[in-house]
Parts: structure tokens; sequence; C-alpha cells
């Protein structure tokens, strides 16, 4: 197998496990906070691990380090309110709504990096709404799950923008390792004022431990750095179309693993089918217009 090829398999194995994270998040039985609170201590302990067998530096200076820790707060929230997600809903519609990430990454980046709004951006943003319209449309039942959802898709597209000012200077992997620890940080300060600890931090089952392992371990610390490392011989171009992905590998999983709980009406696969296209249309009419302006310069 050459090394591209190799490559591809290595970039679907990884989405395929962002998509399985969902499922995790249904078959574990603690709730959301407190699952988080275990995936970012094992993410931070395994990619501090990796760090020091790779020699990563660490040493950064302080204010990247608090900027980051920072951002850190909002990867948790995130996760929190995605896992709440699947639990109030199902895996299907969490993800269909977590597709929207690009339409508020659309927007929040101009507002960052003070650039123009582009056109095309508001004409991708049109169609997700419009499939966003069709989920609620039809599947108003689970209306708490589609609002927690698009809360944290919301967050998912600040974060992503947030992380382009450190990506330039900085490893992505000390990147991560600050985000995992201060989201680590947060949900515990979190846990404690709310009364958790005292109350007794609900103990994890067996299966639960090997799940947690799994979302820590597998789906978050080796993910990434996978995701990295694939970096190397692909394109960003071919690593936001597969990643693009996610959902619909989630959501096969779902029906696979999960069956009649899963299946939901047809307005809400054309409205997931609407926002897909237009994720998928994003970055193929991006680079259609960067071809046709570097062929009339």
């Amino acid at each position: 197998m050459n090394t591209l090829l190799k490559n591809h398999f290595k970039l679907h194995f990884v989405v395929l496990l962002y998509g399985f994270t969902a499922i995790l998040g249904k078959l574990i039985t603690l709730p959301a906070p407190e699952m988080v609170w275990y995936r970012m201590f094992i993410a931070f302990v395994v990619l501090g691990g990796f760090i020091h067998f790779k020699k990563i530096p660490l040493n950064i200076g302080y204010k990247p380090i608090v900027k980051m820790m920072g951002v850190g707060f909002v990867v948790a929230f995130h996760w929190i309110t995605f896992f709440h997600a699947v639990k109030i809903s199902n895996v299907s519609v969490t993800l269909g709504c977590m597709a929207s990430t690009t339409l508020f990454t659309s927007f929040l980046e101009p507002i960052f990096f003070r650039k123009k709004i582009k056109w095309l951006e508001v004409f991708i943003g049109l169609l997700i709404i419009s499939g966003l319209y069709l989920i609620f449309q039809f599947e108003l039942d689970f209306w708490m799950g589609i609002i927690t959802a698009l809360v944290s898709a919301f967050l998912a597209g600040l974060f992503t923008v947030l992380n382009k000012f450190f990506i330039e200077d900085h490893h992505p992997v000390t990147i991560s390792f600050f985000e995992m620890l201060s989201g680590f940080l947060g949900i515990t300060l979190f846990l404690t004022f709310s009364g958790t600890f005292n109350l007794g931090l609900m103990v994890p089952t067996k299966t639960d431990v090997l799940f947690i392992v799994i979302l820590g371990v597998v789906c978050t610390a080796y993910a990434f750095v996978v995701a990295v490392d694939v970096m190397k011989v692909l394109s960003a171009y071919t690593v936001v179309l597969a990643i693009n992905m996610e959902p619909v590998y989630g959501i096969l999983l779902a029906w696979a693993i999960f069956g009649q709980s899963e299946f939901m009406s047809g307005g809400f696969y054309l409205g997931t089918i609407i926002i897909l296209a237009a994720v998928f249309l994003h970055p193929v009419l991006l680079r259609a217009g960067k071809k046709s302006s570097e062929i009339h310069r």
C-alpha cells in the first residue's frame, strides 16, 4: 500500500472514531459533565506522555498558555453540551445538528480576524439554516436536544476559530495538551462548587470504565495525534472534506448499534442531507473560485 493511500485510510479511520464518540456518549451511563471530566483527564495524561516521548517543548511562554487554557474551557463546555444532547435526544439528531458547525465558523472567523463576510459563505449558511428548519419541523419531540446540539456546534466553531491564533506558532499537540488540562481543571471547579464531589462523584461501572478509556485514549488522544500526522502528506482541503463525513459515519453506526431508536422521519434525513451537501459544497466552491481567480490573473 502506497503512502498516500495509507494516509487516506488513517484519516477516514480517525473520522470514524470521531463519529463513534457520540455512540460512546450514549453508552456511558455517567452524566455529561462527569464523562467529560474523565475524558479530558485521560487525554491530558496520554498527550503528556506523548509530549515527553517526542520531546515536544512545553515552555512556550505565560501568555500563550493562559490563552490556550481559556480555549480549553470552551472545548470542555462544547463536549458537555454535545454529550448532553446525545443523552436527551439521540445520536442522529445530535450529529445532524453538529454539521452546522461550518455555519457558525463562517460567521465567527470574520469577527475575530476582521475579514469581510463572503457571499459564498452567506449562501452556504442559508442552505444550512434551511436544513435545520426541516429538522426542527419534523423532530419537535427532540427540540431540547436540537437546541443543545446547536449550542455545542456554535462552541465547536468558536474554539476552532480561536485555535487559529495559536496554530502557526505552536505545536498542535502542545495546544491540545494545555486545553485538555484547563478543561479538566474547569470541570473540577464546576463539580466542586455544584456540590457533586460532596454528594459523591458517580462511580463508573466496569463497562463505563472501558468506554471512558476508549473515549479518552483512542477517540481523543490517539485520533488527534493521527489527524495531525496525516496532514504531513494530505492537504488541509482533503482533511476538511473527510472530517465532514463524521455525521454520516456516526449516524450509520447508530443505526447499526441502537436500531429502532435511531430511525427518524423523512424530513429529518432530508434536512441532514441539505446540511451535509452545503458543508461539502463549501470547500469545493471555494477551491473552484481560487482556481478561477488564478487563471484570470
